[in-house]
């Protein structure tokens, strides 16, 4: 066998770089729904299966569904594996998240895996957001399409939260960073939130600027979650002075696990996810944000395949079109 050119041996060493970063699993306890979760809304459109390990969350021309964790939690690890509705699904939203807007209204903190339908043929896409005090209005938002088909089995979805930084996961594979700065101000989530999972209806925007609305011709749309994961220091919201010095501690052991760790091939596994999935980015939308958020850390290699919109140049069609007229 003739020896591999040095470009393509490199290729080949980042690729099972990559690999073996995500082939690492997170060292993860899980817990029953009644355990850590309550209901929220949707009346009969939440299902809990009967050993009480998984949940199904329906979407119907009544009613969405959603549940709620019993507790707050200043800082954690949460996670849920998540099969999403097939077929049509545009303008259905499912949403895995962190949020204190009901303590806080108007100053809330939030943290959200938002999945996105699309017409049939099309692919979900999914949405990260990072809110802190209130800033809705700097949202600090990006857009992936996934690497698999996330209707034909579930997949794990984790938000990690210290008073550091914060990771978004796919399975294993980290996905998103943001490192606190003082940049940042309030913008950083720093008030205990409790953990939501929902789906709704998001005729308005969630596909296509709302082009495409939610056709209940193709419901009842559900989403089965479970392997539930609450790791992470409760509070109580009106007694958090009593919580202070005992998640301090939390917060440090949390900081030693795992999946709180960047390694070099975490962060290889991460970069070639994004550079090969996201598809907007708050960075790189100078349309919606002429000033460039301080705590952005542009890459020009990276900026230069975005508009000025932070939409991505290469849409997935586009990319998988020009492959296919490569074909011989």
């Amino acid at each position: 066998m003739a020896a591999a050119a040095p470009g393509t041996a490199m290729a080949v060493f980042l690729v099972l770089s990559c690999m073996a970063a995500s082939a690492v699993a997170l060292n993860l306890t899980t817990l029953s729904f009644d355990d850590g979760f309550s209901h929220l809304f949707g009346n009969e459109n939440l299902i809990r299966s009967p050993d009480g390990r998984s949940a199904r969350l329906t979407l119907d021309r009544y009613s969405g569904s959603g549940f709620i964790s019993n507790d707050l939690y200043d800082h954690g690890f949460f996670s849920a594996s998540i099969k999403l509705p097939s077929d049509y699904s545009a303008g259905v939203v499912v949403a895995f998240y962190t949020s204190n807007g009901d303590v806080f209204q108007k100053t809330h903190d939030e943290l959200d895996f938002e999945f996105l339908g699309n017409v049939r043929g099309k692919d979900w896409r999914i949405q990260t957001n990072v809110y802190g005090n209130g800033s809705t209005s700097r949202g600090r938002e990006e857009r992936y399409f996934l690497p698999f088909d996330p209707t034909a089995e579930a997949h794990r979805y984790s938000i990690l939260w210290t008073s550091d930084h914060i990771i978004f996961y796919i399975d294993d594979t980290p996905i998103r960073e943001v490192v606190r700065s003082d940049a940042m101000g309030g913008d950083y989530p720093s008030k205990p939130m409790s953990i939501y999972a929902t789906i709704w209806d998001g005729s308005t925007w969630a596909t296509a600027n709302g082009r495409y609305k939610v056709n209940y011709k193709y419901a009842p749309f559900v989403a089965e979650l479970s392997d539930l994961v609450l790791r992470g220091c409760r509070v109580d919201p009106i007694q958090q002075v009593d919580s202070a010095r005992r998640c301090a501690e939390a917060n440090e052991e949390l900081l030693a696990t795992d999946f709180a760790q960047m390694t070099p091939l975490k962060r290889a596994a991460m970069r070639r996810f994004r550079e090969r999935h996201m598809t907007y980015s708050f960075c790189y939308d100078t349309k919606r944000y002429p000033v460039t958020f301080p705590d952005c850390d542009i890459i020009p290699s990276e900026q230069s395949r975005f508009f000025e919109s932070g939409e991505t140049k290469y849409p997935r069609d586009r990319r998988r079109a020009r492959r296919q007229s490569r074909r011989p």
